[in-house]
C-alpha cells in the first residue's frame, strides 16, 4: 500500500478484524462487524474491495468463499497514519496533541517505560521552542494557543 492511500475510518475497523485474524473470510468479516456497527453487508464487501485495490488487503477465492489476509503491517500501517496526522499540524501543537493522546489512552506499564525513556533521551537535545510550520519559508508568531 502506498504512503499515500489513506486508510477511512470505516475501514480501520475492517483492517482490525483482518490484523486480529490473519486470515478470514468476507463472511466473517461481516458477521464480526455487523455486532459492532449497523452496515450491510453490501457496505462491508465495498469496503473490502476498497482495500484490495489498495493494496491493503489481498483476497484469494477457495470454493464459494473470499479470504482476506493483511498485505501490510498493522504498526506499520498506524504509524503512517501517525505520520501523516503530525506532518499536517502546527509543530507548536505536536506537544500538546501528544500529551492529549498519552492522557487518554490506556497504556501498560512497559509502554511508559518506553515512552518515559524516549522523553529522557530527547531532552537534552529539545529546543526551548519549537519553531512554527504553518507558512512555509516565514518566521510566524505563532503562540501555540487556541485562537477560537
Amino acid at each position: 500500500m502506498e504512503k499515500d492511500q489513506q486508510i477511512t475510518p470505516a475501514e480501520w475497523r475492517v483492517m482490525r478484524i483482518v490484523w486480529s485474524l490473519g486470515s478470514t473470510t468476507s463472511r466473517e468479516i461481516t458477521e464480526l462487524l455487523q455486532r459492532r456497527v449497523d452496515w450491510k453487508a453490501a457496505t462491508i464487501k465495498t469496503l473490502l474491495h476498497r482495500l484490495v485495490v489498495k493494496g491493503a488487503l489481498a483476497t484469494e477465492k477457495q470454493g464459494r468463499a473470499f479470504i482476506y489476509r493483511p498485505l501490510v503491517a498493522e504498526q506499520a500501517t498506524m504509524s503512517n497514519a501517525a505520520d501523516s496526522l503530525f506532518d499536517n499540524i502546527c509543530e507548536r501543537r505536536v506537544g500538546k496533541t501528544l500529551c492529549h493522546v498519552v492522557e487518554h489512552a490506556e497504556l501498560s506499564k512497559n509502554d511508559i517505560k518506553e515512552l518515559t525513556a524516549i522523553l529522557i533521551k530527547k531532552a537534552p537535545d529539545a529546543p526551548d521552542q519549537v519553531q512554527c510550520n504553518c507558512v512555509p519559508g516565514r518566521q510566524m508568531n505563532c503562540s501555540g494557543v487556541d485562537h477560537d
